[in-house]
């Protein structure tokens, strides 16, 4: 029973009223993350007030305007994202439920990646707007509030994002922090003409070029190997024997995973045997997951390995040019990467689709029969 109130209004027991509805995660993703992007503003607005009064900032460079808000973006991309997942579970509605189980590492290592981006993307988009208004600076106040405004962002995109996370998706997410990382590398590196040399010549140095292009692939290489794992729990097994394959793919996955890292570990002015030998197996990786694919996933659609055979076809034509002179290292690096991270993704996208409906081929035989006992 509902009981009226004094001014006549029917409250139901149990139930939230309207405002609270409002501000917990039962009112919905959308209307949850735009509750966790004006906290991440209100709580950025003072801390922004403290280190921007009385001051006239740079847009980028130290101290400046895009270094708070990238750093700030990047804590509060890290923070939603560990909200969204920590929420995500109990507030699910439906059969929406996801499959996949992350495990705290994962979390660490997405989380990581989350706030790279942020962190990245900020550093990258307050060196173009310097190039875009030079020798400009930024008042306190505006600085303030458009600190607090990119914070909200990231956090709101980072709820967003983390709300629903599939392998498919976080394989976009990896595509986006490579370009993002890359970009960056290379709008603040030093030398002009690094291209000139190999694309590892943006790790060489020992300022902001260097450290964003090695921590791209460190944290781009564990996040391939948390994406392994999730990947691949979609590859149908039925016996013994598929299971022994699918994790023999997880398995040159995360081995994929590790000597991407290893190449931002050791860069090459210091490490120079070393990494030249990660890259090299990295290659090797690659090609023993496309040449194996066939045997290793039978429920892989055969146009996406035809696929694989020719990226792998293409890489060896850049070889061959590289070494008559035709591309330089760093042409034939940049298309390398470009496909095999393409070829990755393709992969997730193409498990994620093909490997239920396989599992699930019975059933319309099933309704077929069924369909035809109850006909007279």
């Amino acid at each position: 029973m509902s009981a009226p109130t004094s001014a006549g209004a029917v409250v139901v027991p149990g139930r939230p009223s309207s405002w609270r509805r409002i501000v917990t995660p039962a009112a919905g993703t959308e209307s949850f993350a735009i509750v966790v992007a004006a906290a991440a503003f209100i709580l950025c607005l003072p801390i922004a007030a403290i280190v921007f009064w009385g001051r006239e900032l740079q847009i980028s460079g130290h101290a400046s305007l895009g270094q708070f808000v990238a750093i700030a973006g990047g804590v509060s991309a890290a923070a939603a994202f560990l909200i969204s997942r920590s929420l995500s579970t109990r507030y699910r509605r439906g059969g929406a439920a996801r499959r996949e189980r992350f495990l705290w590492f994962d979390l660490t290592a997405l989380a990581v990646g989350y706030a790279a981006i942020a962190l990245l993307g900020w550093l990258g988009a307050a060196t173009v707007m310097e190039h875009s208004f030079t020798g400009a600076t930024v008042f306190s106040v505006p600085a303030m509030l458009l600190a607090s405004a990119a914070v909200a962002v990231s956090a709101y995109i980072a709820y967003i994002s983390g709300s629903d996370l599939s392998a498919s998706g976080l394989s976009l997410v990896l595509a986006l922090f490579l370009v993002v990382g890359m970009v960056t590398a290379m709008l603040s590196a030093q030398n002009p003409q690094w291209w000139q040399m190999n694309l590892s010549a943006l790790g060489m140095t020992h300022d902001i070029s260097s450290l964003t292009f090695n921590l791209t692939l460190i944290v781009s290489g564990i996040m391939v190997t948390t994406i392994a794992r999730i990947g691949t729990a979609a590859i149908p097994t039925r016996s013994e024997s598929e299971a022994r394959r699918r994790t023999a793919v997880r398995v040159l996955f995360v081995l994929l995973g590790v000597l991407l890292a290893c190449v931002g570990v050791f860069p090459v002015d210091r490490f120079f045997l070393l990494h030249n030998t990660v890259a090299t197996g990295m290659t090797v990786a690659f090609a023993a997951l496309v040449f194996g694919l066939p045997w290793l996933v039978p429920t892989m659609p055969k146009s996406f390995v035809v696929l694989g055979f020719v990226f792998v076809a293409v890489m060896v034509v850049l070889v061959v040019f590289f070494f008559t002179g035709v591309y330089n290292l760093t042409a034939v690096e940049l298309i390398a990467a470009v496909m095999i991270f393409a070829w990755i993704i393709l992969f997730l996208r193409n498990v994620q689709s093909s490997a239920p409906a396989r599992l699930e081929e019975p059933a319309p035989t099933a309704s077929v029969e069924a369909s035809s006992t109850s006909a007279p």
